[in-house]
């Protein structure tokens, strides 16, 4: 691989980067804040690309060949540009234990107005571990998630907590009790209103605290455009 084919494998990747970022498929891969980084990163991928083939035809003279295996560079690129995976989700969740809830230390605000309140998953699992609910109690919630399911079958829903990206992300996983049957398959995206419960449980994979809300009506909606929290 000579200079000018890293050249062109550089402005490939810069160009694949640029094109993730100006649209919302960057999403699957890292946080709804980092698309500024992104853009920055993918433009100078690909201005350093450019200048490095007006330096190579201004010295055409230079054929220094390195070794083939640099080709390798091209396979995340053509990942980026022909493939499209869909954001992490139920294979996910089914796979890795619920994320340990840290404490917030201080008392947890009150909800926002509404009837239902939408609530995210994230927010009201450590409400009900460390607050005990209280900041739940009396109020009709709105929780969106994908379904997944428990170990003894019964359907859950979760959502994947990203850090930074995809790469470190976690699912947050809520039991559901009482109510209609949720018989929507795996990985479909559902919206639950319930109450507070106080069942609580244990994730098999980790043994890490699971909240429960007691369902009162549940609809399939369409995945929102933001899938991680």
């Amino acid at each position: 691989m000579n200079r000018q084919a890293q050249a062109v494998v550089l402005l490939l990747f810069g160009g694949a980067i640029l094109k993730v970022s100006l649209t919302d498929l960057y999403l699957r891969y890292v946080k709804e804040g980092l698309r500024p980084l992104l853009i920055v990163a993918g433009a100078v991928l690909v201005a350093a690309a450019v200048m490095t083939l007006w330096y190579s035809w201004r010295n055409s003279d230079d054929h220094h060949h390195e070794p083939r295996v640099g080709w390798l560079l091209i396979l995340p690129v053509l990942g980026l540009l022909l493939v499209a995976p869909p954001a992490l989700g139920s294979y996910t969740a089914d796979r890795s234990g619920t994320l340990p809830i840290s404490d917030a230390g201080s008392d947890y605000p009150p909800l926002p107005e509404g009837d239902p309140v939408a609530v995210g998953l994230l927010d009201y699992a450590s409400r009900v571990v460390y607050d005990e609910g209280r900041s739940l109690a009396g109020r009709r919630l709105k929780l969106t998630g994908f379904v997944t399911t428990a170990e003894n079958g019964a359907p859950m829903i979760a959502r994947i907590v990203v850090s930074c990206c995809a790469a470190d992300g976690r699912p947050i996983k809520v039991g559901l009790e009482g109510g209609p049957v949720i018989d929507a398959p795996a990985g479909a995206w559902v919206q639950i209103t319930g109450v507070y419960s106080t069942t609580s449980g244990k994730d098999p994979v980790n043994q890490a605290d699971i909240a429960y809300l007691k369902v009162e009506q549940w609809q399939p909606v369409t995945p929102p455009k933001q899938q991680y929290e």
